[in-house]
């Protein structure tokens, strides 16, 4: 029986193993933390992602490695290849750690980004600030997400705060200026490539955020064919550039009907969660099949599907049980400010029926504001 190995172990960990149980697999996640929520149904090797010690156990015990985060040290993912198969390959992982590398990257391939510049000091971000003009944001070039390390310039006189609240980490993790976007829509694809360069991908999903977390998606989003096919070649381009295998995500923002990419995700994406339930074979399952070797599944779509995440605490699940296309997720954490929790997806034949489902769980959880873009956007 083949064992992956995952490292880290959060909620799309879990996903994972859920997902690989139709195919036989046994799992085994490496975290940090000995109360990861997807050691509620794997074993686990408890140590930091640095200790060799705890990685050569790892390594030892499992067929093929995979990464449910980013942040899982590009230097840890190097050493297991040399004694085990590890993809996505390392370097996918080094790119997506660093903004200014994965900026350079969707550049050289044509794939269009909102003006940026690396910054290292005071006087290169008064530079910066300078030539790409205002409204623009500084963020840490590493380790942020979920909204964290960053700082939104609305002025000149907001640059000294943002210094003051990111300047210490230009040396650590360095920093970077981008433009601000005024989007019309925030978009993702989720797609798939496997090891014999097999590429597939699920429709455009349309996203909404809070305080720089997701709140909510839906699939498919309401686009013409021409944008999809053309987020589907960004998707593919970064795929065969990298040598990928496995899923990745590309978030995208959409303005003036064009396509601008933000950041690439080399795992599987929160965006991707509906899959589960609303497509012939999930992102969680068909990562799996990729890193294995083994026939990818189709993407199909079965109808329309909303995720809602939950973040903080999780809501009462009978409003969303009682719904014939109602699927909840409990990720097992301990309620907590700002963190991922669960998520619910709600699937529908036509956008019709869709609607009115959101608005009667939006009603009965007092999820208004949460749904209320979504119904919107289906109308």
């Amino acid at each position: 029986m083949t064992t992956v190995g995952i490292l880290g172990g959060g909620q799309l960990a879990r996903m994972m193993a859920l997902a690989g149980a139709p195919l036989g697999l046994r799992f085994l996640v490496l975290d940090s933390a000995a109360d990861a929520c997807a050691g509620q149904f794997a074993p686990m090797v408890v140590g930091d992602y640095t200790d060799q010690a705890a990685l050569a156990e790892f390594a030892s015990r499992v067929d093929v490695a995979t990464f449910d985060f980013e942040n899982v040290p590009a230097e840890s993912a190097s050493w297991l290849t040399e004694r085990v198969p590890v993809f996505p390959i390392p370097r996918a992982l080094a790119v997506a750690q660093d903004r200014l590398a994965e900026k350079t990257l969707f550049r050289e391939l044509d794939i269009p980004v909102p003006p940026f510049a690396a910054i290292a000091s005071r006087e290169q971000l008064d530079a910066a600030v300078a030539e790409i003009g205002l409204p623009c944001i500084v963020k840490t070039r590493r380790l942020g997400y979920d909204g964290k390390g960053q700082f939104r310039i609305k002025s000149v006189a907001d640059i000294d705060a943002a210094w003051q609240a990111l300047g210490t980490q230009a040396e650590s993790v360095g920093l970077i200026v981008e433009a601000f976007v005024a989007f019309e829509r925030e978009l993702s694809v989720v797609a798939v490539r496997g090891r014999d360069g097999e590429f597939r991908a699920w429709p455009l999903t349309e996203n909404w955020h809070v305080d720089g977390v997701l709140s909510a998606s839906l699939a498919p989003a309401t686009v013409d064919a021409a944008l999809n096919e053309t987020a589907l070649a960004y998707a593919r381009r970064l795929g065969e550039a990298l040598d990928y295998v496995g899923v990745l995500a590309l978030e995208l923002f959409c303005k003036d009907g064009q396509l601008l990419a933000n950041e690439l995700a080399p795992r599987v994406h929160n965006s991707g969660h509906w899959t589960i339930e609303g497509s012939e074979t999930s992102q969680f399952q068909n990562h799996l099949r990729a890193v294995l070797g083994i026939p990818l599944g189709s993407t199909r779509m079965l109808g329309h599907a909303c995720m809602l995440n939950w973040i903080g605490a999780m809501p009462d699940a009978g409003p969303v049980l009682i719904e014939p296309g109602g699927h909840w997720h409990d990720y097992g954490k301990q309620p907590r400010d700002g963190r991922k929790v669960g998520h619910a997806t709600l699937r529908s034949d036509t956008t019709h029926e869709l609607a009115a489902t959101l608005g009667r769980v939006g009603v009965a959880l007092e999820r208004q504001a949460q749904v209320a873009p979504v119904i919107q956007a289906l109308r």
